[in-house]
Parts: C-alpha cells; structure tokens; sequence
C-alpha cells in the first residue's frame, strides 16, 4: 500500500475522529447502556414488569381502559402491550387531558394499577432520546447519523492503517505490551482491540444508520427486493364517521380476532393511529421462533373493530425482513444473552477510542515540539 495514500487516510482519520469524539462516545456510552435495557429497567422498577400473584382467570383489556379514563383521567388510550408470560404485567400508553403521554403497568388479573409514570420521564426513554438525537429532535438525529456514518469510515481506515505486509509485525500489531510504558499501551489498546471489534462495530454503526436516515433504508430495500418501494405501514380507515356503538368489549374484541388470525404463541401489541385517518394497527410477535421481532401484523376498523387486512410475516418482502431484524442487530439481542454481551463490551469499548485517540494525537504533538 502506497505511504501518499496511507498518509491521507490517517490525516482524515485524525480529524474526523477528533471532531467527532464527544458524540461517538455519548453514543457508544448510551449504547452500552441500551443493550441491557429489559434486564436494568425489570431489577430496578420489577412493578412494571411482575405481577405480584398469579390469579387464574384475566380481566378484558376494556376492564383495564375503563379504570385508567376512570380514575386517571385518561382521554386517549395510544398503545396496549400484552404478554403470554402469566407472570407479566399488562402495560397501557395513555395521554390525559393535557395530551402528555402516561406510561402505566396494569395488573392483568385484579385490574389494579401497579406503577404509573410518565413516559418522557422513563429513565431508558430519556437515555434513547440522548442515544438518536442528543434530546434535540431532527437536528440532533442528523447529527447522531453523521456521526454514525463517520464511524464506518473510521473502522475502516483504521483497519488499513492497522495493517501490515510484514509477518514478523503481526503478532505486536495482535497484542498489547502492558508491560510498556502509558503510551505504547494506550496506543496497542487503541488499534489492536480496535482490530477484534472492528466487524461487530461497523454492523453496529451501519445498522444505526437505518435510523437517521431514510435514504441508507431506501438502499437496503433496493438490495433486497430490487426496487425503494414498500408498503406503507399505515392503512387507512374505511369507516369516515364513527357509528357510535355501544361496545363494551373494544380492545378485547380487537385482541381476540388477531389471536384467532395468527394462531401462534406469542405477544400482542396494538397500536391505536394518532391521526384520523389511519386503522388500528396490531402487531403479535411470534415468540416460539429462536430469532426475535418476527412479527405478523392485522389492521382493524377503529370504529366498528371489524377485521380491514391480515399481513402475516411469511409475506413481508426480504426488505421488510431485514428492516425487522434491524434493531436487534444493533442492540446484539439477535441472538439472545451471548450476543447482548458481545455488543455490550464493543460498546463499551468504542467510548474509549476518542479517549485513547486524542492521547495518541496528544503524544504526538508533544514529540513534535
């Protein structure tokens, strides 16, 4: 490899990685954090999670509603998420009359509200805002996106200045000499963990990308199924006007006919529209499938709950496929416990390169003068 070209790619190595360093490492950092997020948030706050007795017979989920518009003033109910695990709790979105979103954990047995928060407050809710956009909306999604994309470009002309011809450099280049001073050890600890995680970060960084931006996303779609367009994800409601029926069993009816629909054992999730003009969408996650968030999906009226359109999993396109799979990717759930850890010790890892980075920069610098 030409020393002109070498040259070139550390200059632009050095300075993207030091103007990008503070938002790589709040993003590694938040990261980490993330990858673990069911695991910390069910030991710290188990109310949301466990029922504290298991009875034998549910509530409806209209039970449920009635007491959070009841007692909690609850206007809109927006999201229900139910589980097979008897022991689980039901848990409700909901915003009250001053449209701010309350996140409620729900006996599914007695009907009692077990925790109530609300949901901007959740601690994972405030660390995933910080992790996609610095808590500054669209503005700090791009700039979450480029940073992601600077990453990709840092692991890979970090492998091309890693690497060497020379045999007998290998084994140092595969090693750290802790025994040396601070700054050979930074600098081995820089490069070298960098070589063994360069292929879980750059997956990590590359699956990020699918979050900022739509045109990373339009790029899988076309690789996958030959064309940018897919399907919408909203379906629009073919009742105009609601036909005011008296329907006790609303929510419950909804649940009943997509586990009659998709047979299978598994999670179900329905997604009330936050417009007019949408359906009521419900996903159920298969659970007895070893990957995750293989998830079939049915759209309902919001007015009268009469069944509008199944879409099984089977018959999403490869691009849908890849685009559900997106997200345990990049938080290493893909494949249980043993990837979680794996993407938690890169994670971690990749906080420390702007650190090490700017004290190899630093080291330099003081040689020079």
């Amino acid at each position: 490899m030409k020393k002109g070209f070498k040259k070139k790619i550390g200059f632009l190595h050095l300075w993207l990685g030091l103007g990008s360093g503070l938002i790589v490492f709040i993003a590694a950092l938040t990261g980490s954090i993330l990858v673990f997020e069911k695991e910390i948030d069910n030991t710290i706050n188990p109310e949301y999670y466990k029922v504290t007795r298991i009875g034998t017979t549910k509530k409806t989920i209209d039970y449920c509603t009635d007491i959070l518009q009841k007692q909690y003033a609850i206007k809109k109910i927006t999201r229900i998420y139910t589980f097979n695990d008897p022991s689980r709790t039901m848990q409700i979105l909901g915003k009250d009359s001053d449209k701010k979103a309350q996140f409620f954990s729900i006996d599914p047995y007695t009907g009692k509200v077990l925790a109530t928060t609300p949901q901007e407050s959740r601690f994972f809710v405030v660390v995933l805002s910080i992790h996609r956009q610095l808590l500054l909306g669209e503005t700090g999604e791009i700039i979450m996106g480029t940073s992601c994309l600077i990453l990709a470009f840092m692991l890979i002309s970090g492998i091309i200045l890693w690497w060497t011809k020379k045999i007998k450099n290998l084994k140092q280049r595969l090693t750290v000499k802790w025994s040396a001073s601070f700054k050979r050890v930074n600098l081995d600890f820089h490069s070298t963990f960098g070589f063994y995680s360069f292929l879980v970060l750059l997956v990590i960084s590359l699956t990020g990308l699918s979050f900022a931006f739509s045109w990373f996303q339009d790029g899988v779609y076309f690789l996958a199924d030959g064309t940018t367009k897919k399907p919408s994800a909203k379906v629009e409601n073919p009742t105009k006007i609601d036909p005011k029926l008296n329907n006790t069993a609303f929510y419950q009816s909804i649940y009943n006919k997509t586990d009659s629909i998709f047979p299978y054992t598994g999670n179900i999730q329905i997604r009330m529209p936050v417009d007019t003009i949408n359906s009521i969408l419900v996903l159920k996650e298969n659970i007895e499938k070893t990957i995750p968030n293989q998830s079939s999906a049915a759209y309902f009226d919001k007015y009268t709950t009469k069944e509008i359109e199944a879409r099984p999993y089977e018959s999403f396109s490869t691009g849908d496929k890849i685009k559900r799979l997106n997200y345990p990717i990049h938080t290493g759930s893909i494949y249980g416990l043993t990837t979680k850890i794996i993407a938690f010790m890169v994670a971690l890892f990749a906080a420390t390169l702007p650190i090490t980075g700017l004290l190899i920069w630093l080291g330099k610098k003081k040689n020079k003068k």
